[in-house]
């Protein structure tokens, strides 16, 4: 069954993605946020022409030749676009043959336990611990990340003292049953990340997050190779080739590789695959309620080394407002601390149909 046209509804910051086989039947995914209307006009320019007409069945296929054809164009944007790409074409085999993606890659629809994922640095320690703690109360959340240092911070925290005040008012917070991760989003050189590091050991918290610049290998190996403490990273590669490397030097005690910054469910499970002959488990970055948390809770439950929880974002519309009102109901529920796959088929979503209105559309398609 061939590829009849690829569609992309886009603004800023979310693009869906829709695919038309040639009998009809339809499939959506979405591009990675942020800059969507980009990636968008890459797919269209340098993903659908090499799709277009191709078997719709096998995904594996066109991941491997997509690269091959704009190997001139290595990177996130085309990464990204791929993404769009594979994801719809995962529902689309779904909904035709009757079942969720997760039963697709082998697995079952059932729970995932949830972490709550805070994005915030420009709240105090005490209003978060206080955040945190309502929302465990009333979803009963058993573990929460939150935020240290600064965003590529050079060493510098977001204000001075806040790191050193925030994890131990975590901690004092929530019963030592509740895990607590942090995540320091490339702030530290890798003296001052295993200085904070044993600090975060002393004070039990249980997953430490992109310590040193991303991009340097060698700093974050040092961080992992001098703590106790899980060492975690990858949300940003995108090359197959690096993520060999990560993988077989070690870089990381979990990976966190993103479904839609990767390329897809595709390439994500081949990086999964890596990392359990490795004897790393997998727990995937997804930073927001698009359909990334969808995608990784259906990757969850099919992969072998799937690490302890979920990503889940807390944020609403106040941090993230442009994810409000993508679907015609959410998926989104946390139940005892768990979200759950459904045994609908494909993605078991539907994009609201006013979101798509709103939208900027393009269409690339040829008659087969």
């Amino acid at each position: 069954m061939r590829i009849r046209a690829i569609e992309t509804f886009a603004t800023q910051f979310v693009c869906f993605v829709r695919v038309t086989a040639e009998n009809g039947a339809q499939g959506w995914g979405q591009v990675a946020p942020y800059c969507a209307d980009i990636t968008a006009e890459v797919l269209h320019r340098q993903v659908a022409p090499h799709a277009i007409g191709q078997d719709a069945f096998d995904i594996a296929h066109l991941m491997e030749i997509i690269p091959e054809r704009e190997h001139k164009f290595p990177g996130a944007y085309v990464s990204r676009a791929m993404g769009g790409l594979d994801t719809a074409l995962f529902d689309l085999r779904g909904r035709i043959e009757g079942k969720p993606v997760c039963e697709l890659l082998g697995g079952t629809p059932g729970r995932v336990r949830a972490y709550g994922s805070s994005m915030k640095r420009d709240i105090t320690p005490k209003d978060e611990a206080e955040r945190l703690k309502r929302l465990q109360d009333a979803h009963g959340f058993t573990a929460f990340k939150f935020r240290i240092g600064a965003e590529c911070g050079r060493d510098q925290d977001e204000w001075p003292g806040r790191t050193e005040e925030i994890v131990p008012t975590m901690r004092a917070a929530f019963p030592d049953d509740t895990a607590l991760l942090v995540d320091a989003n490339s702030c530290y050189s890798p003296q001052k990340a295993i200085e904070v590091g044993r600090f975060l050991q002393d004070n039990g918290i249980s997953h430490y997050e992109e310590p040193c610049p991303y991009w340097h290998y060698d700093q974050t190996k040092q961080v992992t190779d001098a703590l106790d403490i899980d060492v975690t990273g990858g949300e940003q590669d995108c090359s197959l080739v690096d993520w060999a490397r990560m993988i077989d030097q070690r870089v990381v005690d979990v990976i966190q590789p993103d479904i839609c910054y990767l390329g897809g469910m595709v390439r994500t499970l081949q990086v999964a695959r890596m990392a359990e002959a490795a004897g790393l488990p997998c727990t995937p970055h997804a930073a927001n309620l698009s359909m990334i948390t969808l995608f990784t809770m259906h990757l969850l439950r099919a992969i072998p080394n799937a690490g302890k929880y979920l990503e889940f974002s807390i944020e609403g519309r106040d941090y993230y407002p442009w994810q409000e009102n993508l679907f015609v109901s959410s998926p989104y529920a946390i139940d005892d601390g768990h979200a759950t796959v459904t045994d609908a088929p494909g993605w078991g979503v539907e994009v609201n149909p006013e979101w798509l209105a709103k939208s900027t559309y393009k269409i690339s398609t040829q008659d087969l």
